[in-house]
């Protein structure tokens, strides 16, 4: 006996419910591609897809990995804005490819895909962070204090205290901030602002006894001055760091020794 088929037509030709409105739209994707062991120069690629707008672009990007091209290349890891490893530029702008929903921005038009700027690109969306974490490990990134032996108790601090640094604490190494700096794509040598960003946090740790070191490492020519306050690295930041105001503070105490 023949297995019964649902007919997705009623007997005026008219699609039942839920089959007419389909929540899917047909997107184009433009990717910026680069493999050195095929080309030495980058192109563009559009690849179509038939996709949920509500979606964010890291599904996009998963489904023309596993469908379309295995052959594309990016970094993902937790999926929900945490980890920092999927930050690309995305119609223009830095963001993390797993918070940017495609309803958001322009599915009507092509939705261009590159890697973040002033590291050299690997492969496609990959980039080589090891200059950008070099800076980060320069302004030691770690509580520092006089006393070398073990405590016997926790270090207490006020909630005031605490609070004085709480933005800050908020950085997830993305580097959407510093890759968005115009002084950073000109001279990468720049620490940049989540080096800064993650010097601040010990800075005005009132736990922290390295506070001058800090300042130090920051006041060199390639340090905290190069700033030019275009308020990029704000803009770009996906967890929501005032990174200007952070550099400013950082200015600050570097003329007032206060912090």
């Amino acid at each position: 006996m023949a297995t019964p088929v649902l007919d997705k037509s009623d007997a005026a030709g008219k699609p039942e419910p839920g089959f007419a409105d389909s929540p899917y739209i047909t997107v184009t994707f433009r990717i910026r591609r680069f493999n050195p062991e095929v080309a030495a120069e980058a192109s563009w690629e559009d690849f179509q897809l038939e996709i949920d707008p509500k979606e964010r672009v890291l599904d996009a990007l998963h489904k023309i990995k596993w469908e379309l091209d295995g052959t594309l290349t990016f970094r993902r890891s937790c999926a929900h804005g945490i980890c920092g490893s999927d930050a690309m530029r995305i119609n223009g702008k830095n963001r993390l490819a797993c918070k940017t929903l495609i309803k958001d921005i322009s599915p009507e038009k092509p939705i261009t895909v590159e890697a973040i700027k002033g590291l050299t690109v690997l492969k496609d969306l990959v980039v080589d962070m090891e200059p950008f974490f070099q800076a980060y490990r320069d302004v030691m990134p770690f509580l520092i204090t006089k006393d070398t032996n073990e405590p016997t108790r926790e270090r207490l601090q006020s909630a005031e205290d605490r609070e004085r640094f709480d933005d800050t604490t908020k950085c997830i190494l993305c580097a959407a901030c510093t890759t968005s700096c115009p002084v950073f794509w000109n001279d990468g040598q720049y620490f940049g602002p989540a080096a800064i960003v993650n010097a601040h946090r010990f800075i005005f740790d009132s736990r922290d006894e390295a506070g001058e070191q800090r300042l130090e490492v920051l006041n060199d020519r390639d340090g905290v001055w190069r700033c030019r306050t275009t308020f990029n690295c704000t803009d770009a930041c996906p967890r929501g760091i005032e990174v200007t105001k952070a550099i400013a503070e950082v200015k600050r105490a570097l003329i007032t020794r206060r912090y």
